[in-house]
C-alpha cells in the first residue's frame, strides 16, 4: 500500500452519510442496523448487495423469494453479510408503451443504489428482457464488484400433445388465428398452455439471449445460463452464486477486469452461434458504451459471415432452453467453438473462460447442441445491411428468415406509424400483395419513443388468410427474438430524426439483398433531397416533461444501445470485435 494513503472503508463503514462527522455517521448507522436485530459482528463482515427485483407484475422474476434466500445462504456460508433491496422491476407484458423506454431508468436506479450503499459486493437478480442489461449497464458504470444471476426460463406447456412455450408458439397460434386456421375456441385453450410456470421465454428470445450473453461475458457462473427457473439446480447456482459474491468483495475484482474487448468478443459469438436475438445487439452496444467501447456493426457482420448457428433452438430451430439445460447448457456450446473465443478472457469466477473449459463437463451425445460439420444454419445468423435506405445500418435475422425473401426487389406500402398501422393493416381494402414490401416508420427510439417491437409486422389478414406465411418488412423499431420472419429492422437514422426511410413512399420500389447486404431504396437522390425539403417529419408531440423528455432530448440510436448520452463512459477508446479478433470458420 502506498504510504500515507487510507485503506479503504469496507462493509457498513463505507458509503457512509455526509453528516459533517464520519463517526457520528458511523455511530448512527450502528443504532439503525442494532435495531434491526444485528450485532456489531456485521461490521466486520463483507457487506453484499442482493437486488430484489420481484414484482406482481412480473411472472418472469416469480421465484425471486426462492432466488434471494438461496443467494443468503451462500453468502453467510462464505463469510458475508447479505441485505437484499428492490429496485425498479420490469416485464415486457406490464410497461406500457414498451419496456425498452425504461431500461435505462432501470439502468440508472442500479447504478446509483451500487454508489449510494455501503455494499463491498452485488449479485444482480434479473431475468425479463430489458432487466439484465440495465442492471449490467448500471453495474458498468458503477465499476464495483458485481455477478448476474438470472431467475431462469419458464418450464414448457403442452397444447393437444405437442410441447408449447411462451413465446414463439405465442405468436406461432396467434398467425393461425388471425388467418382463420383455428377457431377462437382453441386459441383461448392455447392461451392456457403456453407458459408453464414462472420464469423467463423458454426459446431464444431476448431474456434466454442475454442470459447466455452473460455468462459468455463472463458475468455470471459457468452453466447459470440455461437452467429453468423452478428447478433444484437454478437454487443450487443462486447459492454459489452469493459464495462467490464474498470472493468477489474480498479480491476486489471490479467488473471493468471483466468486461474488455475480449469478454464483448465472446459475448457476440455466443449470440451468433446460438442464433440469438436481435434485441442483444442493442443491449451490448449499450453495455460496451459504458465501458468505453463501441459497437462496430462491419466488423461485427464479419464475425458473423464467419459463425455458424450451433444451437437448434426456437425460432430458427426446434427446441426450449430446458433442452438446452439438459443437453450442457452453454459450456457446452463454448466447448464446441472453443478455437473461435477469447479463451484468456477473466470471468467472476478469478479465472479465464480458458481455465473454466478446461475444467467443463466431457461432452455427451445430444441434439440440441450440433457439431460444426452440421450446423444448423452455415453462418451469419444476423447480417447487417446498408445502403441509401439505411446509411447507419440495419439488421436482419437472416436465420429466422424465409430464404427465398433474402433477394427481394418489391414495391413499398407504407404504415407512417404504429396507430397508422393498427388502423389500415387489416382493411378489406388495402392495396398489398404478397410481394409488396411493409415499411413501418416512426417506431424508433425517438419515434414511439422507446423502439418497441413493433417490428414484427403482421401479415395482412387478408393475405394471411390466402396462405401468406412471410412478407418482407422494414422498420426503424425492433423485433422480438421470439419472433421470426424476413424482417429488416433497426434503420438507422429513425424516421423521427429526419433519417431516410421518413421519406419512404408507398409505390416506391425496395431492394433488399442479404447477400450484397443491401437495403437500397429505388429513388434518385435529387428526389429524396426534395422529399427532405418538403416533408414535415414526424407529427408526434415530444414529450415536455418527466422522464419521456429526458429520453427523448438523450436517448441515441440503435447502433449506439439507445442508451443516453450522458450515462456512456466520456472516453471511446475501441470498438468491439476489434479488427484483429479471432476471424472464425465458415462451413467447416
Amino acid at each position: 500500500m502506498t504510504a500515507g494513503r487510507a485503506a479503504p472503508q469496507t462493509g457498513l463503514r463505507s458509503n457512509l452519510v455526509n453528516y459533517g462527522d464520519a463517526e457520528f455517521a458511523l455511530f448512527l448507522r450502528k443504532a439503525f442496523i442494532k435495531g434491526a436485530g444485528y450485532t456489531d459482528d456485521v461490521l466486520d463482515r463483507p457487506v453484499i448487495g442482493i437486488i430484489d427485483t420481484a414484482s406482481g407484475f412480473n411472472p418472469c422474476h416469480g421465484n425471486m423469494a426462492q432466488l434471494i434466500q438461496a443467494v443468503e445462504r451462500g453468502v453467510m456460508m462464505a463469510g458475508g453479510f447479505p441485505v437484499s433491496f428492490p429496485t425498479i422491476s420490469l416485464h415486457e407484458s406490464f410497461s406500457h408503451p414498451t419496456s425498452m423506454l425504461l431500461r435505462n431508468l432501470m439502468s440508472m436506479d442500479t447504478e446509483e443504489m451500487l454508489r449510494a450503499l455501503p455494499v463491498d459486493a452485488m449479485v444482480l437478480i434479473g431475468g425479463c428482457d430489458k432487466t439484465v442489461p440495465a442492471q449490467l449497464m448500471g453495474a458498468a458504470s458503477a465499476g464495483r464488484p458485481a455477478i448476474q444471476l438470472v431467475t431462469g426460463s419458464m418450464l414448457t406447456g403442452s397444447h393437444r400433445g405437442r410441447t408449447v412455450g411462451a413465446c414463439t408458439d405465442c405468436r406461432g397460434f396467434w398467425g393461425k388465428y388471425r388467418a382463420e386456421e383455428i377457431d377462437g375456441e382453441e386459441i383461448t385453450e392455447v392461451n392456457g398452455r403456453l407458459v408453464g410456470s414462472v420464469g423467463t421465454c423458454s426459446v431464444a428470445g431476448t431474456a434466454s439471449t442475454m442470459a447466455s450473453v452473460a455468462e459468455a461475458l463472463g458475468m455470471s457462473l459457468p452453466g447459470s445460463a440455461a437452467p429453468p427457473a423452478v428447478t433444484a439446480d437454478r437454487m443450487r447456482i443462486a447459492e454459489l452464486t452469493g459464495r462467490r459474491a464474498v470472493g468477489l468483495a474480498e479480491e476486489q475484482l471490479t467488473i471493468n477486469t471483466i468486461l474488455t474487448p475480449a469478454a464483448f468478443e465472446n459475448a457476440l459469438r455466443v449470440l451468433l452461434a446460438m442464433g440469438g436475438s436481435t434485441n442483444a445487439l442493442v443491449h451490448l452496444a449499450a453495455i460496451a458504451g459504458r465501458c468505453g467501447y463501441f459497437l462496430d456493426l462491419d466488423l461485427f457482420d464479419r464475425m458473423s459471415r464467419k459463425t455458424p448457428v450451433l444451437v437448434d433452438l426456437k425460432p430458427a430451430g426446434h427446441h426450449y432452453m430446458e433442452d438446452l439445460h439438459q443437453a450442457g447448457g452453454i459450456p457446452r456450446l463454448l466447448q464446441e467453438i472453443r478455437d473461435l473465443l477469447n479463451l484468456d478472457a477473466l470471468t467472476v469466477t478469478g479465472r479465464t473462460l480458458g481455465e473454466e473449459l478446461d475444467e467443463a463437463p466431457a461432452p455427451f451425445g445430444q441434439e440440441v447442441i450440433r457439431p460444426r460439420e452440421a450446423p444448423v444454419y452455415l453462418a451469419g445468423s444476423i447480417a447487417v445491411l446498408r445502403g441509401n435506405l439505411a446509411p447507419a445500418g440495419a439488421i436482419i435475422k437472416q436465420a429466422a428468415a424465409s430464404p427465398e425473401l433474402l433477394e427481394h426487389r418489391g414495391r413499398a406500402v407504407v404504415f407512417e406509424s404504429a396507430e397508422d398501422l393498427a388502423a389500415r393493416i387489416d382493411d378489406e381494402d388495402l392495396d398489398v400483395e404478397a410481394d409488396d414490401v411493409l415499411v413501418l416508420k416512426n417506431i424508433g427510439p425517438v419515434g414511439a419513443p422507446g423502439m418497441p417491437e413493433g417490428g414484427y409486422i403482421p401479415i395482412p389478414r387478408k393475405l394471411a388468410r390466402a396462405g401468406v406465411k412471410d412478407m418482407v418488412r422494414i422498420s426503424d423499431g425492433r423485433m422480438s427474438g421470439t419472433a421470426a420472419g424476413s424482417i429488416v429492422l433497426h434503420v438507422s437514422p429513425e424516421a423521427a430524426v429526419g433519417g431516410p426511410l421518413q421519406h419512404v413512399r408507398t409505390g416506391d420500389t425496395i431492394v433488399l439483398s442479404v447477400h450484397r447486404r443491401l437495403l437500397h431504396l429505388d429513388v434518385s437522390e435529387e428526389e429524396l433531397t426534395a422529399r427532405a425539403h418538403d416533408s414535415k417529419g414526424h407529427q408526434r408531440p415530444r414529450p415536455t416533461r418527466g422522464y419521456a423528455k429526458l429520453y427523448v432530448d438523450e436517448v441515441t440510436q440503435a447502433e449506439e444501445g439507445c442508451d443516453f448520452r450522458f450515462l456512456q463512459a466520456d472516453t471511446i477508446v475501441s470498438g468491439v470485435p476489434r479488427s484483429g479478433a479471432k476471424p472464425g470458420i465458415s462451413g467447416r
